[in-house]
C-alpha cells in the first residue's frame, strides 16, 4: 500500500512503537501523521525532537469517544497502539485495563468506521494467546472486539485487523535496556527465570508487520511475524560478553502474571492460518450463531501441529544473538559510551 499523501492516526503514538512508526511514515511521504495520547510532556518532547510540520498532536484518551472522534476526521489509516501494557499494573488494576484495552479499542474502531477510514490495525500481544494475566485477557478481548466489528462490515467499508507480537527489543520497559543499565552501574543482572524464552523482534520488524497488515488485511485477520528466540539467561550472558563485564546473574523469580515463554498462535488458530512466508495470517472463526450443527456434527479434523511459541521457534546461539543485538542502535550507542 502506498502511504504517499495519506493521513494516518497513531493512538498511543508517544510510546516506543509510535515514535518508530512516525519515523517510518515520515520517510514514506505521508501527508499528515496524527498522534493521539494523554501525555502532553511526551508530546512536547516528540514535537521538539522531530520538528516536522506533518506531525499533528492531539491530547486525548481512547476512553473518551469524543476526543477520538476529533482526531479521526479525515483519516485514511489508523494504527491503534494505545493500551495499558505493564503486566503487574494490569494485575492490580484490572478494571483500568478493561477501560483502556477493551472499551477504548471499541471507541477507536467505532469512530474509524463512522469516519470512513480505509483500514484500522490494532496492536495485540502474545499475552492474548491463552492468557494468564489481566493484560493478556483484555488484549484477547480487544482482538475479539475487532473481529466482532469485522463481522458487521462489508467489502469497501473499513477493514479492521490486528497484529500480534511479543516484547520488542529495546522498547520502553523491555529487558535489554534494563540489562545494559545494570551492567553500566555494576549491579547484578536480575533474571526472573533462567529457562524463560522470548522472541527476538526488532522495532523495524514490528513496523514491517504493521505495514504488511495494511497491505494484506482482510476483515478480522490477525497477522504474526515469525521470529527467532533465545533464553533470558543467554541474552544476559551475551550482553555481558559484548560489554566485557562480569556482573553477577541473580535469579529473582517470576513476576505477577508472567509466562515462561511467549505464544504467538495456538494450534487451533494455526489450523485456520495461512503461511505467508515470514508471516502467518490467522483468519477469524467465521461460523455463525447456529451452534447446533457444530455440537451435533462436530469437527473431525485434528490439529496436526503444536502452538507457535518461543520454546519451539528457531533458537539463536550466542553468535547469532550478538549479531542481532548489534543491529540495534540503542545497543551500539551504549557500547560506544
Amino acid at each position: 500500500m502506498s502511504l504517499d499523501k495519506k493521513t494516518v492516526l497513531i493512538t498511543g503514538g508517544t510510546g516506543s512503537f509510535g515514535k518508530t512508526m512516525a519515523h517510518y511514515l515520515l520517510d514514506h511521504g505521508c501527508r499528515e501523521i496524527r498522534i493521539l495520547s494523554r501525555d502532553e510532556t511526551k508530546q512536547e518532547e516528540m514535537r521538539i525532537a522531530y520538528g516536522r510540520p506533518e506531525l499533528k498532536f492531539y491530547i486525548g484518551d481512547v476512553r473518551d469517544r469524543q476526543s477520538v472522534d476529533k482526531a479521526m476526521r479525515g483519516v485514511d489509516l489508523v494504527f491503534h497502539a494505545a493500551a495499558l501494557k505493564q503486566v503487574p499494573s494490569c494485575e492490580f488494576f484490572p478494571l483500568e485495563a478493561v477501560k483502556t484495552n477493551i472499551l477504548g479499542s471499541q471507541n477507536v474502531i467505532d469512530s474509524a468506521v463512522e469516519a470512513g477510514v480505509r483500514s484500522v490495525v490494532c496492536l495485540s500481544t502474545d499475552k492474548a494467546v491463552m492468557p494468564v494475566n489481566a493484560m493478556g485477557m483484555t488484549k484477547a478481548l480487544m482482538e475479539k472486539t475487532a473481529q466482532a466489528a469485522s463481522r458487521q462490515l462489508v467489502q469497501g467499508e473499513t477493514t479492521v485487523s490486528c497484529v500480534r507480537y511479543g516484547n520488542v527489543m529495546c522498547s520502553r520497559g523491555s529487558v535489554i535496556p534494563l540489562f545494559i543499565k545494570q551492567i553500566k552501574e555494576g549491579k547484578p543482572l536480575t533474571i526472573t527465570e533462567a529457562s524463560m524464552t522470548r522472541f527476538m523482534l526488532s522495532l523495524p520488524d514490528a513496523i514491517e508487520l504493521v505495514n504488511f497488515a495494511f497491505e494484506n488485511a482482510r476483515q478480522g485477520d490477525i497477522f504474526i511475524k515469525k521470529a527467532p528466540a533465545c533464553t533470558v539467561k543467554l541474552l544476559a550472558e551475551t550482553l555481558l560478553e559484548m560489554f566485557h563485564a562480569e556482573n553477577e546473574l541473580r535469579i529473582i523469580g517470576m513476576r505477577h502474571g508472567e509466562k515462561l515463554y511467549e505464544t504467538l498462535a495456538n494450534r487451533e488458530e494455526l489450523r485456520r492460518s495461512e503461511d505467508m512466508g515470514d508471516y502467518y495470517r490467522v483468519s477469524f472463526d467465521d461460523r455463525d450463531l447456529n451452534y447446533g450443527k457444530y455440537f451435533t456434527e462436530g469437527d473431525v479434523e485434528e490439529a496436526a501441529t503444536d502452538d507457535y511459541h518461543s520454546h519451539n521457534t528457531y533458537q539463536l546461539n550466542k553468535h547469532e544473538l550478538k549479531d542481532l543485538l548489534l543491529t540495534l542502535p540503542e545497543v551500539r550507542a551504549a557500547l560506544d559510551r
